[in-house]
């Protein structure tokens, strides 16, 4: 199944099929690629480690392959920018496997289509069912088939940004003997 979250359009899916096997092979994973036309033309990957955390260095890595595979194959007509980037911390959720690893955390999620009458959902990530993503919205549990799915990222929240850190220290990212003190301040998020 073609998964239109990590490529919309005709091109961004035949651009995921040259730059899928690069990225795996240097070990991580593609989570979303958007060919982004305006007064310039700039391809977008982002990319992940399988268990979350990439590097900036990782990010170089995977421009300068990317870079010599998409010099040779030659897919986009016009003079471009790639921009290869890490997803975030409020991340698109572009693949069934990060409904149910985010399980728990506040999203986002949009419907191609009206569903009950409406196309934009919010609340708590409740796992994966079948081909279904299940979120905790004000009038319940409610299921949405994966496919139905236009758009979907997790929203900003304390939570999740001390679930990030605590994933980053665990990963040996993060050095707290580097600080003197950390500093805990509220963070408002968007509505």
């Amino acid at each position: 199944m073609a998964n239109t979250l990590i490529a919309k359009a005709a091109i961004d899916r035949r651009l995921a099929e040259i730059i899928t096997p690069v990225i795996e092979d240097l070990g991580f994973e593609l989570v979303r690629v958007r060919l982004m036309s305006g007064k310039t033309t700039t391809l977008q990957v982002m990319a992940d480690k399988p268990e979350g955390g990439i590097e900036v260095d990782d990010l170089a890595q995977i421009n300068q392959a990317l870079g010599a595979v998409l010099d040779v194959e030659d897919p986009i007509l016009d003079e471009y920018t790639l921009e290869v980037s890490s997803p975030g911390i409020d991340r698109p959720l572009t693949r069934l496997k990060d409904f149910e690893m985010f399980e728990g955390y506040e999203a986002k999620l949009e419907t191609e289509e009206l569903i009950d009458g409406r196309r934009r959902f919010k609340g708590e990530l409740a796992g994966v069912e079948g081909d279904e993503v299940l979120i905790n919205v004000a009038e319940g549990t409610i299921g949405l088939k994966f496919d139905w799915l236009s758009d979907a990222k997790l929203v900003l929240t304390d939570e999740l940004i001390k679930e990030m850190l605590r994933q980053r220290k665990a990963a040996g990212v993060i050095d707290e003997t580097k600080f003197d003190e950390i500093a805990e301040e509220s963070v408002e998020g968007e509505d």
